[in-house]
């Protein structure tokens, strides 16, 4: 009896370390598990990782390309804004600005020399710089706006009217030896016949007949008109 009993604790004792073992067994292998299961995560996430310097780097070239994009569409504008004329080789040239009747100070003077003529006399308004072109100024009389001829063969210079510097025509209104003509106490000039806003200038009362007028100078005694 005490024989059996013993070989029955002997059997349950076997029972139970099995149990135990096969339990130790279990668990060592969930915890594998578990561990590969995180190094499977852990090795997952490495790439994400590793691509983040990538995207930035990405972002950054695209950034840069963008900026390249705006620069050259500034350099574009830059070439049509109108502050220069292309000259034909690859470069620009700076168009001066050209006078109009509004940008200058008119005045008038009567004077005796060739038989008498008319002195206009221009400069540039205060703070404007512009050019008087190497053409006649245009000069017309009367409500018929009988205009004046050239008083030279050739055309003059242009002219830089800035600060302190003067241009000067001389206009003789009568170039006939009758006694025809018409009597006026003003006349009009413009810068050119496409001037849009032409000045009228008082003046002693003259008598015009075929008159002409001078190229601009910046000497008063080169402007007088001899017929």
């Amino acid at each position: 009896m005490s024989g059996n009993r013993r070989r029955a604790f002997l059997v349950s004792a076997v029972v139970v370390g099995s149990a135990l073992l096969m339990t130790a067994c279990q668990e060592t292998e969930d915890k594998a598990k578990d561990t590969g299961a995180g190094g499977s995560s852990s090795s997952t996430a490495a790439p994400d990782d590793a691509a983040t310097p990538s995207g930035s780097s990405s972002a950054g070239s695209d950034q840069a390309a963008d900026k390249g994009k705006d620069s050259d569409a500034g350099e574009e504008s830059g070439n049509t804004d109108g502050s220069g004329v292309d000259t034909g080789d690859g470069t620009r040239e700076k168009v001066e600005q050209g006078c109009g009747a509004n940008d200058i100070t008119w005045s008038t003077r009567s004077e005796s020399q060739a038989g008498g003529y008319v002195l206009i006399i221009a400069k540039a308004k205060s703070g404007i710089t512009c050019y008087l072109p190497a053409e006649l100024p245009t000069v017309a009389f009367g409500s018929d706006g009988t205009e004046a001829g050239p008083a030279e063969q050739s055309v003059g210079e242009q002219i830089k009217l800035s600060g302190n510097v003067t241009a000067y025509a001389g206009v003789n209104p009568k170039t006939t030896n009758s006694d025809g003509g018409k009597e006026l106490e003003n006349i009009i000039v413009a810068i050119g016949n496409d001037d849009p806003d032409p000045v009228t200038l008082p003046v002693d009362t003259i008598t015009v007949d075929e008159p002409i007028v001078t190229n601009w100078h910046t000497s008063p005694t080169e402007a007088v008109p001899f017929s």
